[in-house]
């Protein structure tokens, strides 16, 4: 099933892979959505809505096996102060539901933070834009794709 993701893709020339899985509503984890892709969790990639005091929202990028440094996500951006956009908030600022967000097509063009670590694969997963379903696409793509900064934004779990 194409998303508003895969559609960008397409727009942009940029060749990917959509990869589907059975969703459990009750494991949302990055471990499990590797699991089930067949790929390691360093290579899964999560997007995370974060509200800068200063910019207001962007995106962290982080692999599915570590955790968004907020800290370092808020000096990057230019902000002293960043936190995790509340969940109930979550679709309303990016157009997607927890477990399907991508800065893909996004509701807005915000700000996109990648962890250096992604630079490491040739390719990536990341959402597609809804749960269960993962793009798999090449890292210069998709980094340019989202215009993304690349940083020292995550930490180990």
């Amino acid at each position: 099933m194409k998303t508003n993701a895969a559609r960008l893709l397409d727009r942009l020339k940029i060749s990917y892979e959509l990869i589907e899985y059975t969703v459990d509503p009750e494991d949302l984890t990055a471990q499990t959505v590797a699991n089930k892709i067949g790929y390691p969790c360093e290579q899964v990639f999560k997007t995370l809505a974060v509200i800068g005091n200063k910019s207001g929202v962007v995106l962290g990028v982080v692999p599915g096996d570590m955790q968004v440094d907020l800290k370092a996500l808020a000096k990057i951006s230019k902000n002293s102060d960043a936190k995790l956009a509340p969940l109930k908030d979550v679709e309303t600022l990016t157009g997607y539901i927890r477990g399907g967000v991508t800065a893909l097509a996004c509701k807005k063009p915000y700000p996109v933070f990648v962890h250096e670590t992604m630079l490491l694969f040739d390719r990536i997963s990341i959402s597609a834009g809804q749960r269960g379903t993962q793009i798999i696409i090449a890292t210069a793509d998709y980094i340019s794709a989202v215009n993304a900064t690349i940083a020292d934004i995550a930490k180990v779990e």
